[in-house]
């Protein structure tokens, strides 16, 4: 499989992959907005040339929108390939190209965000300890970091105390989340409407900076949910799901 390495100089012409739209469509433009302003700070986003679900989006962990400390590190936000493009090998490869950048940069090793059983929008556990890497941090909530070393004795990763045991004061539900994900720039918004049409008490806060997000109540800053102050879900919702979540049938 042939990459494309998205930068300042052609991501207005690139397919940035999962959203699944055109330049115009918020999905993208919200994206796209967060990656220009994440390319100083060392961002790599790699595609497929092909449209679709098979790209690796890495920084430096010093700079990552997540309340982790990993000196030296990458960290992964995304990897993601799905659909016809699963079975191939490509997530091998992208990782591969991950290590191999992180090797050339004289990095201690690489982090991701997972879980003690798969959930989605979290990198499979079994798939990176099949890769090498190991458990360096967990929190209450189930959600893992985890870390690939690649030099002997380096520092291990973990997580800030503020994300260790995710909670906030707030009752009702609130939602903490980035641009980093494509579908926040649409679904965000339906999700405040249909609370606002159906009684929910419900805030959404946006962490429209990295210090934000370096300090957030929550290791999954790109959409934490939280009701009555205790971490609920990291998993997107649309209008439908967010009534079931909550309980509400219509």
């Amino acid at each position: 499989m042939d990459f494309i390495r998205v930068t300042k100089e052609n991501i207005e012409n690139e397919h940035i992959c999962c959203a699944i739209s055109n330049n115009k469509d918020v999905q993208v433009s919200s994206k796209k907005d967060w990656m220009n302003k994440c390319f100083d700070d060392g961002l790599v986003f790699l595609k497929s040339v092909e449209r679709g679900k098979c790209f690796i989006e890495y920084i430096p962990a010093e700079n990552a929108w997540v309340p982790i400390i990993a000196p030296n590190y990458l960290y992964i936000d995304c990897l993601w390939v799905s659909g016809s493009f699963k079975g191939h090998g490509y997530s091998n490869e992208l990782l591969n190209a991950c290590i191999e950048d992180a090797r050339k940069e004289g990095k201690n090793g690489i982090c991701i965000l997972s879980s003690d059983k798969k959930k989605p929008f979290l990198a499979d556990p079994k798939y990176l300890a099949y890769k090498g890497f190991k458990v360096a941090d967990v929190t209450t909530t189930g959600i893992n970091l985890m870390y690939l070393p690649l030099v002997a004795n380096a520092a291990i990763p973990c997580f800030k105390d503020c994300a260790k045991d995710p909670k906030i004061e707030t009752m009702g539900y609130v939602l903490y989340y980035t641009n980093q994900c494509p579908f926040n720039g649409k679904y965000v918004s339906i999700v405040e409407k249909t609370a606002l049409d159906n009684n929910i008490p419900f805030t959404a806060i946006k962490l429209d900076t990295k210090e934000k997000a370096q300090n957030a109540p929550t290791p999954v800053t790109n959409y934490a949910l939280f009701k009555d102050g205790r971490f609920l879900t990291n998993e997107q919702q649309n209008d439908s799901r967010f009534l079931k979540l909550v309980g509400v049938n219509k």
